[in-house]
């Protein structure tokens, strides 16, 4: 059965969620999944079966400008990780699991930075990475869905046309300055993150966001994280879920060590 979609406003702005209690591991910490610009909660809908079937509890939310959440008229990044502190502040939530795909992905980070202790595990699907000071504005280059993503992207709009319908596309101007702008705080903030074990999920075919180069900058400033490159364009969870299953589920499931117990050494892999 769906969870009822519930909305607070912890800052101002109405944030429309979702919480399944898996009710098998009541103690376990719940799994957040933050979705990417443009789409809604729904997009994780057989990620979220496949980790309550896995005994944890799923939060899913809508970003400000997205599905039931409402439009705003600030979309500063910052902002849009603090509404998801405040849907956790308000559910009594300490500590969760953070899933997150493109935006929500660099929304994940934002969080950890600002409230550290908040997460317990990141896993980054997709995020385009901040520029640094001096680097040059992305390029995106052109890319002709194959067959196989369009029949995914297709199947996903038929059953949540609504991440479509009701996105707020004056929110796509101040979203891509922001993407383009040098991000140097958030750089140096990436080290309060070493205490995170970090799974960072990347396509590597044409579509993907990723630009190697900084990534190798955030690996080098964050020894312990696990770099995973799937064959896939943007969206691995919607594209290729039984690869981002194989990832994500054992690296959720694993023990944490403590932060003062040394680094928490993950390989660099390519499947």
């Amino acid at each position: 059965m769906s969870a009822p979609v519930l909305t607070v406003a912890p800052a101002g702005v109405e944030i429309a969620y979702r919480r399944t209690r898996s009710g098998t591991s009541p103690s376990a910490d719940p799994v957040l999944f933050i979705h990417g610009m443009g789409g809604d909660g729904r997009t994780w809908d057989a990620a979220a079966r496949t980790v309550r079937s896995a005994g944890r509890d799923v939060l899913t939310v809508d970003l400000r400008g997205h599905g039931r959440s409402a439009r705003a008229s600030s979309y500063r990044f910052v902002d849009i990780a603090q509404d998801v502190i405040g849907v956790c502040d308000h559910l009594g939530l300490r500590r969760v699991d953070i899933v997150g795909h493109s935006l929500g992905a660099l929304t994940a980070t934002l969080m950890a930075q600002r409230r550290p202790g908040l997460a317990r595990r990141l896993v980054l699907e997709e995020m385009p990475m901040p520029l640094r000071a001096g680097d040059p504005a992305p390029q995106v280059p052109a890319h002709r869905p194959r067959p196989a993503e369009l029949w995914h992207a297709l199947g996903a709009m038929v059953r949540s046309p609504r991440g479509l319908v009701a996105f707020d596309r004056g929110l796509t101007e101040p979203a891509m300055t922001q993407f383009r702008a040098p991000n140097p705080g958030w750089w140096a903030a990436l080290p309060a993150l070493r205490g995170v074990p970090v799974l960072f999920l990347r396509g590597t075919r044409p579509g993907s966001m990723v630009d190697p180069a900084l990534l190798a900058e955030m690996a080098r400033a964050l020894p312990g994280m696990d770099v995973c490159g799937v064959p896939c364009g943007h969206s691995i969870h919607r594209d290729r879920k039984a690869r981002f299953d194989a990832a994500v589920m054992p690296f959720l499931g694993a023990p944490v060590e403590p932060p003062d117990g040394g680094k928490v050494g993950r390989s660099v892999r390519q499947d």
